[in-house]
């Protein structure tokens, strides 16, 4: 990575950066992003959370690394590295209520002209994404994208405060687990059904003990 820190990229630039001039300039930007910035971001804030509009906290640098090209000549390539941090309130999908979700990206891209190009570029290293630059990036944008697919897959807290009661399998008609109040205990003539069970229990016993004699 280049040491040049060059000049940062002003707000204004963070929808509409020339990511080529970034990348070969070495140019380095720092900055916060609220979630109300993130239109798809927002979607996934459930609206019964305590704060749905967090920010996360970005940095992004430019840089340029040699490589072979086709010719059999090594020039200089644009990369970018974007690292992004925070926290959103998303739904449990245990409890059905909001908690909070730290995200952390750290991201390096190999940045190309053309879709074409794109598809075509080697993914050798996993560590290394690949993405279409232009003149008018919008850095912004990728935010919200890595955010997004940093989300889990199954979002729910370590430990739930309590279990929505939706969620919660056999909760009526559950036979053997009464609540302390007795409002789980079967309604009517049920709690007899068991009797005839307790009779042959005493013909069983009484048999094995006719054998012992």
């Amino acid at each position: 990575m280049t040491q040049n820190p060059g000049k940062p990229a002003s707000p204004a630039d963070l929808r509409a950066l020339d990511i080529f001039e970034f990348a070969q300039s070495g140019r380095q930007a720092a900055g916060a992003v609220r979630v109300s910035q993130l239109p798809r971001m927002l979607n996934e804030v459930p609206s019964d959370a305590p704060d749905r509009d967090t920010a996360f906290t970005w940095q992004a640098e430019g840089s340029t690394q040699p490589e072979l090209q086709d010719n059999g000549v090594e020039a200089p390539q644009p990369y970018l590295r974007l690292a992004v941090h925070g926290s959103a309130w998303i739904e449990c999908q245990r409890c059905l209520s909001p908690y909070s979700q730290h995200l952390d990206v750290d991201a390096t891209y190999r940045i190309v002209a053309t879709e074409e190009e794109a598809d075509e570029y080697p993914l050798d290293d996993d560590e290394v994404e690949v993405i279409v630059g232009s003149r008018q990036f919008d850095l912004v944008d990728l935010i919200e994208e890595e955010l997004l697919l940093s989300l889990p897959l199954v979002p729910k807290h370590d430990v739930c405060p309590e279990v929505h009661e939706s969620l919660v399998t056999g909760a009526e008609g559950t036979e053997g687990e009464p609540d302390e109040d007795g409002e789980g205990a079967p309604a009517g003539d049920e709690p007899a059904k068991p009797n005839p069970f307790a009779a042959l229990e005493k013909l069983k016993q009484g048999g094995p003990g006719d054998k012992k004699h």
